[in-house]
């Protein structure tokens, strides 16, 4: 069904009464460009981060990289050093900041549940595993147990870093 408009169509003119005098507009509004600042150059550090990809996953996203990124390094860990948990826990904190960072706005409160799932589904190819599945249980308990500082420190990176870009982006969006 069609629907007509009530309202004459707005082509960005404003009606204003008869003898009341317009305010001028701004430059901008009439066309007109402002001069350019002057900024300094970006330290070499920055220009080299802008270079980067700067992908925006989301929640399922994050998810899944992060599961499918632990779960690599867990078996490249277990395949080149064998049961090196300290070197998959040195592993789990750069990739925990880049879950964090490169999440998109919306889901950024997700991150810290995301990444101790992730740590944990990569432990299972590291993780002692000895006598069958509920020696295996026992490894990946004892594992979990042995590096939960890294487990920590990952989820309080993950954290930090989603809680800061949630306030700037609150405050953004206040200004």
């Amino acid at each position: 069904m069609e629907q007509h408009r009530t309202r004459p169509p707005h082509n960005g003119t404003r009606r204003t009464a008869p003898g009341v005098p317009r305010a001028p507009l701004p430059a901008q509004a009439r066309g007109e460009r402002r001069p350019p600042v002057a900024r300094r150059p970006a330290p070499p550090v920055v220009q080299t981060l802008r270079r980067l990809p700067n992908p925006r996953l989301t929640g399922l996203g994050a998810g899944l990289f992060c599961t499918a990124v632990m779960l690599g390094l867990g078996y490249l860990v277990s395949l080149l050093f064998g049961p090196a948990l300290t070197l998959y826990g040195v592993l789990f904190l750069p990739v925990s900041v880049l879950t964090a960072v490169w999440m998109r706005r919306g889901d950024l409160l997700t991150a810290p549940i995301i990444v101790p799932i992730a740590f944990a589904a990569g432990l299972f190819p590291v993780a002692d595993s000895s006598g069958g599945t509920s020696g295996r249980l026992m490894g990946l308990f004892t594992a979990l147990a042995t590096q939960a500082g890294w487990l920590y420190a990952g989820t309080l990176a993950a954290g930090v870093i989603a809680l800061v870009r949630r306030i700037r982006l609150v405050r953004r969006r206040s200004r």
